[in-house]
């Protein structure tokens, strides 16, 4: 009986890797898999990574898992492991039913269980959450591996995480983070994206995207409040006074992980959204959450309805399942205006499915990237060409193109697209950050902060919601003017929560809000968990995309004018000032959201248990988590950081910040000529 396989959830969490080789599955599950990777190893190289693969077992198993690892290999072109992957369901319970020493371990686990959930992840059996390549593991043994280190693990030990590895346990002490994570840092001259197919393949490194790898990607509630706020704001910019949003048409593509909240964010900006996918299956698991209203396959009656919800002011979204380009092709031809066009297609990674051209279906673009990746490129590009002539057809009729952050205008403008302004350095038309996120919402101090409830209680969310909003109602009434409406957007954002249906996986909500905001709330949330109002611990955190978290160029600090968004000097400190104010995790990556070598960002997670202890580090840590962002965006003068980093040092005598001097115009103009 000693070797026999434990069959209660918590004795196999701490077993970890199992004591009798598991058998090898006989297929593969029904759920949406990773495409296959274009093969970058020489057979060297392949040998290397099948060793690599071998050290997390034992001598005698080797024999028999070589070769079911080199077909991995060659098939898939990585080592999954599937043959490890735990028998017992994957999803998020609530936080007591983890074996734990430290209740902060145990939220961790549950993080990890959400990001792998099936509801919530894009490929679960690959360990990818979203983006198409955004990993928590690298395969199924460090998940293993990680799950009993965690369930072992005191308060007074560190796990130490190398790209999904679990490098093991480190003497640490209290006040430490419980875990630290690193993902795809890799030597600058190595952080090319072929770079990541090779020692991704070599099971070295992983990209984490940016909540993935951090554990705190929460489905597409993460990034939807972020979204309609976008949307909105945009309406705003191209809406004539008095006009509404109902029946204007956003126009956009990208349903299959964080885009998946674009319909949904249309609903709540009440307009009409049509959203292409071409991945049927992730078109159709939207419409079963409800995220997305109809599935439409043909572009004749997607035509016609559109005209339709126009015409009679819905507020409705539209999934056409196919690609993008035919219906911007399409709706030019028809005269159907677009108000606001975009794209969150995940074009950080082109060529292994982050985007497909509109020349190929989806079943021969997945099979030409791994059968012909230079001929997939080329079709990749010619694809980006027709889709940016067709955009700026719409938008010399009058839409509002921006850029969603996902590299799309970065790859279109290296496909040799016509998206570059006359000065040959800006692209034509904006990044969102650039026209609405980093003047109204960054610069200020707010992003998107969330939480997830750990008793897995629907009632515990509700009364989190309740807090959150009396908290913000009161903070309004001595807000001044330069923020009133962000305060207004976010109080009817939490108003309407529960009854927009945003959660999928763990009992979790996000909402927009600035440093003042997230202590308040935070602290209300702890004096609720001591007082018994809430059942069981509140896990803190935030999307990476956020005032302090990313170094990102072409997104997150492509408002930043000085000379150095190309610099990632406030991820590093982001993450490390975090790690000794009092986070529970904290992780830095490589390559989120815009693509590896492209962006620096940092994340956290923080435990609240009700404690005095735990109230002080949320003053200190949620502190310098946002006014790191706004100090570096005043120094870039940012008018509007400015004003808010003033405004904090008037309220907090300790904090001293380095303000810049303004420079008249008339002083430079001459000095060259």
């Amino acid at each position: 009986m000693k070797n026999s396989a434990p069959t209660d959830f918590k004795s196999q969490i701490l077993q970890g890797l199992p004591l009798v080789l598991p058998p090898k599955p006989s297929v593969r599950s029904k759920h949406s898999h990773a495409p296959n990777r274009k093969q970058l190893l020489s057979t060297e190289e392949k040998l290397l990574a099948i060793e690599n693969a071998l050290r997390y077992f034992p001598a005698e198993w080797h024999s028999e898992l070589a070769s079911e690892f080199a077909q991995e290999m060659e098939t898939y072109g990585r080592i999954y492991m599937y043959r490890f992957k735990p028998p017992y369901p994957m999803y998020a319970r609530p936080i007591s039913e983890y074996p734990a020493n430290s209740i902060e371990a145990a939220a961790i686990m549950l993080m990890i269980q959400n990001n792998l959930d099936p509801a919530v992840a894009q490929h679960p059996d690959e360990l990818i959450t979203y983006g198409g390549n955004g990993a928590v593991f690298q395969n199924w043994a460090q998940y293993l591996l990680t799950m009993q280190y965690l369930a072992t693990m005191t308060e007074l030990q560190t796990l130490h995480m190398y790209s999904g590895h679990p490098m093991g346990l480190f003497p640490s002490s209290g006040s430490a983070p419980r875990v630290v994570i690193t993902n795809g840092m890799m030597i600058p001259n190595y952080s090319k994206p072929d770079d990541w197919e090779r020692y991704n393949a070599l099971g070295v490194t992983q990209y984490g995207q940016m909540t993935a790898g951090s554990y705190m990607y929460i489905g597409p509630q993460g990034i939807v409040h972020g979204t309609t706020i976008t949307v909105m704001n945009a309406f705003r910019k191209v809406l004539k006074t008095g006009e509404s949003s109902e029946g204007k048409l956003f126009l956009t593509s990208g349903m299959g992980g964080m885009s998946g909240a674009q319909p949904k964010a249309g609903n709540i900006a009440r307009c009409v959204t049509v959203c292409a996918e071409v991945n049927p299956a992730a078109a159709e698991k939207r419409h079963t959450q409800g995220w997305v209203d109809e599935l439409h396959y043909s572009l004749t009656t997607l035509v016609k309805r559109t005209r339709e919800a126009m015409q009679k002011n819905e507020i409705v979204s539209l999934a056409y399942v196919g690609n993008v380009v035919d219906v911007w092709e399409e709706f030019y031809t028809a005269a159907i205006f677009v108000s606001l066009g975009s794209d969150q297609t995940s074009l950080h990674n082109p060529w292994a499915g982050g985007y497909y051209p509109a020349s190929l279906s989806f079943e021969e673009s997945n099979s030409l990237m791994v059968e012909d990746p230079e001929l997939f490129k080329e079709k990749v590009q010619e694809s980006l060409r027709k889709q940016i002539s067709l955009i700026n057809k719409h938008a010399e009729r009058g839409t509002y193109f921006f850029d969603y952050g996902n590299a799309f205008l970065l790859e279109a403008s290296k496909a040799g697209a016509e998206v570059m302004a006359k000065n040959e350095t800006d692209f034509k038309y904006p990044s969102y950050v650039q026209d609405i996120l980093g003047p109204l919402c960054f610069d200020y101090g707010f992003g998107p902060f969330r939480w997830v409830c750990t008793s897995g209680d629907a009632d515990d969310l509700r009364k989190t919601d309740a807090i959150a909003l009396a908290v913000m109602q009161e903070l309004k009434k001595k807000a001044p003017k330069e923020i009133q409406q962000q305060m207004q957007d976010n109080i009817h954002w939490i108003e309407e929560a529960e009854k927009n249906k945003l959660v999928v996986g763990s009992q979790a909500r996000i909402l927009y809000a600035d440093a003042e905001g997230r202590i308040a709330i935070a602290l209300a949330f702890n004096n609720a968990i001591q007082k018994g109002t809430l059942k069981a611990p509140v896990v803190l955190g935030r999307d990476h995309h956020d005032v302090s978290g990313t170094d990102s160029p072409y997104r997150e600090t492509s408002n930043i004018y000085d000379g150095s968004k190309f610099t990632a000097d406030m991820a590093i400190h982001n993450v490390i000032g975090d790690s000794f104010r009092g986070a529970s995790w904290v992780s830095i990556h490589n390559g989120g959201g815009v693509g590896w070598g492209e962006v620096i960002n940092g994340g956290f997670g923080m435990v609240l248990d009700g404690s005095e202890a735990t109230a002080e580090r949320i003053r200190n840590m949620l502190f310098y988590d946002v006014n790191n962002g706004i100090a570096r965006r005043s120094w870039a003068r940012n008018n509007e950081a400015i004003f808010a980093i003033k405004r904090e040092m008037e309220r907090t005598k300790t904090l001293k910040v380095t303000l810049p001097h303004s420079v008249e115009k008339s002083i430079l103009d001459t000095l060259f000529e």
